[in-house]
């Protein structure tokens, strides 16, 4: 599997965020590649209190959080969040968390269809019993990132999960649609595929959470609001034809639906901010 990238996408205004937290993320322990993206980690000491912003992924992510100021650590579980995810970082905190690929939880939760946890946010006992007690403080109080990693790498180890080719099959698709921006309808990649419609529904429902054409959309979304971050000259109506919208309005209703402002006007608050 390949290493952790560096991007921001997802990030509404990453310059904001990154000046404010310490940000990593680090791979975990070979067996857990396969299933889990990488660990991300951040750490904070704010004067004044800042809320992020994410257009999350397709994913389920697993953290272990401690806001200093306000009790003890705790696990949360966050299905995928349908639309614009925040999070208020106040005083002094971190937050360990655990990112696992698109499809790649169902096997640590077997039973369970990953759409029964999409646009939830639980504590993490609820999914998994050994997240409760002691472990959030064994995850996050340690001051060194190979400590917390080793923790995570611990935890995830501990659970009874085993290979799953059709999690191994939904996290392949969900990469392909991430990566070709050819794919653009449901019918294109189930005609490819030599499968049905109906049949690629079903495996993201009971592997990823979401619709495939949902998948296809939160990408190209993410695309959009890259390039409204960093470039002022973007041609609007000619991407949303190369992203694979109907035209550009629908475009602009899809991200002023997800982010709470239309794109141009994102790019313009963007570019008065300071830069990290």
């Amino acid at each position: 599997m390949a290493a952790p990238r560096h991007d921001t996408r997802g990030i509404v205004d990453p310059s904001g965020l990154l000046t404010r937290v310490r940000f990593r993320r680090h791979a975990p322990a070979e067996p857990l590649r396969r299933y889990v993206e990488w660990y991300w980690l951040i750490d904070w000491d704010l004067p004044e209190p800042y809320v992020s912003h994410i257009v999350p992924h397709p994913a389920v992510n697993l953290t272990f959080q401690w806001d200093e100021d306000e009790g003890p650590p705790y696990g949360e579980l966050t299905g995928v969040a349908l639309g614009l995810y925040a999070r208020k970082l106040a005083g002094r905190g971190r937050v360990c968390g655990a990112k696992f690929r698109p499809g790649g939880f169902r096997p640590f939760a077997p039973g369970v269809p990953a759409a029964h946890w999409t646009g939830r946010v639980l504590p993490a006992h609820e999914a998994f019993e050994r997240a409760g007690g002691d472990t959030p403080r064994s995850v996050v109080a340690p001051a060194g990132d190979a400590e917390r990693v080793a923790a995570l790498d611990a935890f995830l180890l501990s659970l009874p999960w085993a290979p799953d080719p059709q999690a191994d099959l939904a996290i392949e698709l969900v990469e392909h649609i991430r990566t070709d921006r050819a794919v653009r309808r449901v019918g294109d990649l189930a005609r490819d595929r030599g499968v049905s419609v109906r049949s690629l529904q079903r495996l993201f429902s009971a592997y990823v959470g979401v619709a495939p054409k949902w998948v296809i959309l939160r990408y190209r979304l993410h695309e959009a609001l890259e390039l409204a971050g960093h470039r002022r000259d973007v041609d609007w109506a000619a991407l949303a034809a190369d992203l694979g919208y109907a035209d550009q309005a629908h475009l602009v209703r899809d991200f002023t639906a997800t982010v709470g402002v239309p794109p141009a006007a994102y790019a313009q608050a963007v570019s008065q901010a300071p830069a990290a």
